[in-house]
This record gives structure tokens, C-alpha cells and sequence, in this order.
């Protein structure tokens, strides 16, 4: 998914991420999870969802993923909203979409879209897949 709001809005390549956000201590993390994807792209979740390693970012933050089988179409997500001061310093909060858009795209395409911090989860992913296709 690519972040919604001025900072990303003309950046592509390593800017795009997973559904993610915080949860509290003692949440589950696969709760925490099915709800992130639902706030930020207004689908729902059914299946198993598959824990991947977390992963450590390079701002010092520890992100949990899961991998699931299933499809969206992409070009529906329905995002929550954020706000912030924008223009800087002017004083004035605007409301900008959390997930601005989102896509489908194979491993190699995603690893050159998805932000550096995160693309571990695709070679787990990748790993996984190549792991079921031999079976």
C-alpha cells in the first residue's frame, strides 16, 4: 500500500509498505493485524493468517506480519483519514487519506516498491512459496 498525505505523494520506489500499526501490550498481535488491514483498506479478513519473523526497522521499530492467501481488488481500498498541520507552520489541520492506493505485483517488482525496512518479509515470503511449490 502506498501512505496517503504530502510526504509520499510523489515518491514511488521504497515508499510503499505493508497494512501496519501499533497495538497495545498484551494485544494480540494477529487481532491488531486483522484490524489494520480492515482500517486501512475496508476489507475485511478470512483465512489463516501465517506469522512471519518480525522484523526490525531502521528507526529502531519492531513490526509483526502475517502472509495470508486471498484477494481484494485493489483499486476499491476505502482508507481511514489522518490529520495534520499543512502546509508547515501554517497553522491549518488537513485530513489526508492514510493509504492513498494500493497494488498487486509480483516479488520482484514489490521488493523495488516496498520500503528497504520491510522487504525481509518478502524473501520469507518468497521462501514460502518456493517451499509449497515444491511439494
Amino acid at each position: 500500500m502506498h501512505p496517503g498525505g504530502p510526504f509520499w505523494a510523489k515518491k514511488d520506489a521504497g515508499a510503499w509498505s505493508i497494512p501496519k500499526g501499533e497495538f497495545a501490550a498484551g494485544e494480540d498481535p494477529r487481532a491488531a493485524a486483522l484490524r489494520e488491514f480492515e482500517e486501512e483498506t475496508g476489507f475485511g479478513v478470512a483465512g489463516e493468517l501465517v506469522p512471519l519473523k518480525p522484523l526490525r526497522q531502521p528507526g529502531g521499530k519492531l513490526v509483526h506480519a502475517f502472509a495470508l492467501a486471498g484477494d481484494c481488488d485493489a483499486n476499491k481500498i476505502r482508507s481511514n483519514n489522518f490529520s495534520m498541520e499543512w502546509p508547515p507552520r501554517s497553522g491549518q489541520q488537513r485530513e489526508f487519506r492514510e493509504v492513498d492506493r494500493a497494488g498487486w505485483f509480483d516479488l520482484a517488482e514489490a521488493r523495488k516498491k516496498m520500503l528497504r525496512g520491510q522487504q525481509g518479509f518478502l524473501d520469507e515470503l518468497g521462501e514460502m512459496l518456493a517451499l509449497r511449490a515444491g511439494e
